[in-house]
């Protein structure tokens, strides 16, 4: 029975030695498995970035009084903010969805219009570490 050519995981040219040997080199499998585990990180790390980005473009343009400020989608837009990420929602006693980001925050009032809000409980309740 003919041995079966066993090839690199990672750059597909053929592997000499141990039968169990998966990859022609050390730098091939370190490069196969830093591409297996990196995909995963750089995901979190780019919604963290996309996070942190939208809670900074909020927190520039609230600038209103009692931390409220009413602007346009496109100025959001305009600033990079990404409508995809959010920490949370809350919905209100009269039914609004407020979409946040952190602290951070907004109400879609309509016609492309928002109003912008800052949650300042929440960051009182990140201090505490007192059990509910």
């Amino acid at each position: 029975m003919p041995a079966v050519e066993k090839v690199c995981l990672e750059c597909g040219e053929k592997v000499v030695g141990r039968t169990d040997k998966r990859f022609c080199s050390d730098a091939c499998r370190n490069l196969y498995h830093y591409h297996t585990n990196n995909a995963p990180i750089n995901y979190v790390r780019n919604v963290v970035n996309a996070l942190k980005r939208n809670r900074r473009i909020l927190s520039e343009l609230n600038t209103g009084p009692e931390g409220k400020t009413k602007v346009h989608r496109d100025k959001l837009i305009e600033r990079g903010y990404s409508f995809m990420y959010h920490t949370n929602t809350h919905r209100t006693k009269a039914g609004n969805n407020y979409i946040f980001c952190f602290e951070q925050g907004f109400l879609e009032l309509g016609e492309n219009w928002f109003m912008l809000v800052r949650r300042d409980e929440y960051l009182d309740r990140a201090g505490d570490t007192r059990p509910n």
